[in-house]
């Protein structure tokens, strides 16, 4: 079985600030509420810092997604790289850019990844799927006060 190469962007609007947007991305208690719900969660938000999230996939295996900052452009982008284990057996290795851009009424976050998805693992459409509930998650972030 060969590998598959994978890239998918999703765009969400949130009734926030460009600033504020960021700051859910950036805040470890904050992306804890909206990215890794019910996981170990640890975020070190500086360029060559690590975020790692580790939980269970609906089989009961491990997973463990670990993130690189590439790039951190206050307000602009977050670059990342990433993988994704399933046990002790390398699933996904990504790149990933977040762009936030302003708007009238609020941030256009416009995030795209290109991944590589190994022989017998996740499925492109899974990882794109999961990154979409996350991105909605987010949106409660701006909705609760």
């Amino acid at each position: 079985m060969e590998v598959t190469h994978s890239t998918f962007t999703l765009e969400r609007r949130y009734p926030a600030p460009v600033e504020q947007v960021f700051e859910a991305w950036g805040n470890p208690e904050a992306r804890k509420r909206w990215m890794a719900q019910g996981a170990e969660h640890s975020q070190d938000f500086v360029v060559g810092g690590f975020e790692t999230v580790k939980g269970f996939d609906p089989q009961g295996r491990p997973l463990t997604y670990e993130a690189r900052y590439a790039e951190i452009a206050t307000n602009e982008r977050i670059l990342t790289t990433s993988t994704l284990h399933t046990g002790d057996r390398l699933s996904t290795v990504s790149v990933t850019s977040v762009e936030f851009r302003e708007e009238d009424v609020g941030t256009l976050l416009v995030l795209t990844e290109h991944g590589i998805y190994l022989p017998g693992q996740e499925q492109p459409a899974w990882r794109e799927h999961g990154t979409a509930e996350q991105l909605d998650a987010l949106a409660a972030e701006f909705t609760q006060h």
